[in-house]
C-alpha cells in the first residue's frame, strides 16, 4: 500500500507531501490537487497544491545546494546515483502500483518502467564520469599567423538549476532521464511532475532522498499548472528546462528566458510499408507500435502509409491481431487499458467521428466505455480527415493507401511533427534513401519506433522538439564549455 513502510513519511493522512530542502512538507496553501484514477474515474490520490512563494524558496535552496554540489568529486556524485538506482529497483512494487492507479499502465509495463529507470540512472553515472572526466587542450600555433604562446584548456561545467517536467505516460522514466544527467553534471534539480503520475514521481524522489543526496539539491513541487506552471518555467532562477509532453512545450519555448531548452513534444510517427516488406513482421510491429500502452506514446506508430498492392493483405493481418488484444483494467495486465482522462477519450472520439463522417472504413466497430476505448483500425483514410494529421494518443490507427513511395514520404514530411518514423522493406538501399528523405529525428528500419535504448540519441524536428536526448546528449546539454587560456611570454621576450 502506498504510504506504508519506507514511504510512510511522504504522505500525511490521505495527501502526499511535496519535497524541498531534503524534507517532506505540506503546502501553506492548505489545498490539494486530486488525481483521478482513469479506470474507476474516482479520486485515487491527492497531492499538495504548492504556492509561488514555495517555488521561490525551492529555487533559492536549489541554487545554494548546486554551488557545493558542483565541487563534489565526480566519483562521489556517481556513487550516490548508483545507490539511488539500487533503491529505486528495490522499491519497484509500490511505484508500479502508483503507475497502475494514476495512469492505468498495465501491471507488467509499470514494473518494467521502474526497472528501466534504475538502469538508466546507473548507466548515466558511468557515462557521466567518462564524459566529464575529459577536457580538451588546444595550442595557438595551429591557427594561421600565431606562435605557440597560448594554451587553451576546456572543460564542461554545470548550468545551475535544471527544471525537469516529465509527461504523464512515462512519469518515472522520463523524470530520471532528466534528473540523472542533471545531477551527474553538477546541476541541482527541480522536478514538476504531471498531475497524473505525481505520486509515482514522489515515490521515485524518495528513493533519491534515501540514497543520501545533499539537502536542497533535488526538489519536487506539485500543484496546479495554472498556479505555478508559468511561474516555474519563467522563473529567473532556472538555468535550463527539460520538458517532455505536448503543445505546452511550444508555449514554454516562447515564454522561457535565454536558457538551454530540451524539448520532446508530440509526434505523428509514420510507418511506410513497401511492396517487398515482410508483412507478418510489419503487422506485429504495427500492433506493438500502434497499440501498446493504448497508443499513448509519442513514439507510437500514428499513421500507416502502405503501398496499394499489399494493403489488403496487410490490413487483414493487422485485423486478425487486433482481435486478439485484451481490453480492460491495468490490474489484469490487459493490452488495452483506459486512456488517461475523459478529455483525452473525448478528443479521440472526435477524431473517430470525423473519419466516420468522411467515409473511412472501420475495421472494427467503435466501442467506448468511460475512458476505455477498444482498439480501432481505420482503413482508406484520406488526407482530408483529421486523423491523418492529428495525434490521437489513443488506440486508434489510420491506414492511408499510397501509390508510390514518394507519396508516402510527402505525407510524412507535410506533417508539422517530425519525431520518429519507420520503413519496412527488404531492400537496404531503398530503406536508406527513404530514411534520408523523411524529415524526422529517428527512422527505424524494419521495426516500430521506440525511444530506447536510453543511451541512443533521441530527438525530434519541427514541432516535435528542440535539442537531443539520450543519456550522453543530455549530459552534454546540461553543461556548458568553460575555457581557460594560459598566455606564455612571446619567444623574443624569453630568448632576449
Amino acid at each position: 500500500m502506498a504510504g506504508s513502510g519506507v514511504f510512510g513519511e511522504i504522505i500525511d493522512g490521505d495527501v502526499f507531501k511535496y519535497y524541498a530542502d531534503g524534507e517532506w512538507k505540506k503546502s501553506s496553501s492548505g489545498k490539494a490537487v486530486s488525481i483521478i484514477n482513469p479506470t474507476t474515474r474516482k479520486t485515487q490520490y491527492k497531492v499538495q497544491a504548492c504556492t509561488q512563494e514555495e517555488v521561490n524558496k525551492v529555487m533559492e535552496t536549489a541554487k545554494a545546494a548546486q554551488k557545493s554540489w558542483a565541487k563534489t568529486p565526480l566519483w562521489k556524485r556517481a556513487e550516490l546515483l548508483h545507490k539511488a538506482a539500487a533503491i529505486l529497483k528495490e522499491h519497484k512494487a509500490p511505484i508500479a502500483e502508483a503507475l497502475i492507479k494514476e495512469i492505468a499502465k498495465p501491471a507488467k509495463d509499470a514494473v518494467t518502467e521502474v526497472v528501466r529507470s534504475g538502469d538508466l540512472v546507473s548507466y548515466c553515472a558511468e557515462e557521466g564520469v567518462r564524459i566529464l572526466g575529459q577536457g580538451t587542450f588546444l595550442v595557438s600555433d595551429s591557427f594561421p599567423g600565431n606562435e605557440r604562446t597560448k594554451y587553451c584548456l576546456t572543460s564542461k561545467i554545470p548550468l545551475g538549476v535544471v527544471l525537469a517536467i516529465p509527461p504523464f505516460n512515462y512519469p518515472v522514466n522520463l523524470a530520471v532521464s532528466k534528473i540523472a544527467p542533471a545531477l551527474i553534471a553538477g546541476n541541482s534539480l527541480v522536478l514538476k511532475p504531471p498531475t497524473q503520475g505525481a505520486v509515482a514521481c514522489l515515490h521515485m524522489v524518495h528513493c533519491f532522498h534515501l540514497a543520501g543526496f545533499p539537502k536542497g539539491l533535488i526538489s519536487c513541487i506539485t500543484g496546479k499548472g495554472s498556479e505555478i506552471g508559468d511561474f516555474l518555467t519563467m522563473h529567473p532562477g532556472v538555468n535550463c528546462i527539460s520538458f517532455t509532453g505536448g503543445d505546452t512545450g511550444i508555449a514554454i519555448s516562447k515564454k522561457a528566458g535565454m536558457i538551454p531548452l530540451q524539448m520532446e513534444l508530440g509526434g505523428k510517427d509514420a510507418c511506410i510499408v513497401l511492396e517487398d516488406a515482410d508483412l507478418d513482421l510489419v503487422a506485429a510491429n504495427i500492433i506493438k507500435g500502434g497499440f501498446s500502452y493504448s497508443g499513448q506514446r509519442c513514439t507510437a506508430v500514428k499513421v500507416v502509409l502502405v503501398m496499394e498492392s499489399v494493403a489488403d493483405t496487410l490490413v487483414e493481418k493487422v485485423k486478425s491481431k487486433v482481435a486478439k488484444l485484451t481490453v480492460g483494467p491495468p490490474e489484469d495486465d490487459c493490452d488495452i487499458t483506459p486512456v488517461v482522462s475523459e478529455s483525452s477519450a473525448n478528443f479521440i472520439e472526435g477524431l473517430v467521428m470525423d473519419a466516420k463522417q468522411k467515409g473511412a472504413t472501420f475495421c472494427q466497430e467503435y466501442k467506448r466505455e468511460g475512458n476505455l476505448i477498444w482498439p480501432l483500425l481505420l482503413d482508406h483514410v484520406r488526407p482530408d480527415m483529421r486523423i491523418a494529421w492529428e495525434e490521437p494518443f489513443g488506440p486508434v490507427l489510420p491506414v492511408i493507401r499510397i501509390g508510390s513511395v514518394e507519396e508516402g514520404i510527402h505525407h510524412c514530411n507535410a506533417s508539422n511533427f517530425g519525431l520518429q518514423g519507420c520503413v519496412f522493406t527488404k531492400d537496404i538501399n531503398k530503406a536508406m534513401l527513404i530514411s534520408d528523405a523523411m524529415e524526422s529525428g529517428t527512422i527505424q528500419i524494419n521495426s516500430a519506433p521506440a525511444r530506447g535504448p536510453d543511451h541512443f540519441p533521441f530527438q525530434g524536428i519541427k514541432d516535435s522538439g528542440i535539442g537531443s536526448q539520450g543519456i550522453t546528449n543530455s549530459i552534454n546539454m546540461m553543461t556548458k564549455v568553460k575555457s581557460t587560456v594560459i598566455n606564455l611570454p612571446s619567444p623574443s621576450y624569453t630568448m632576449g
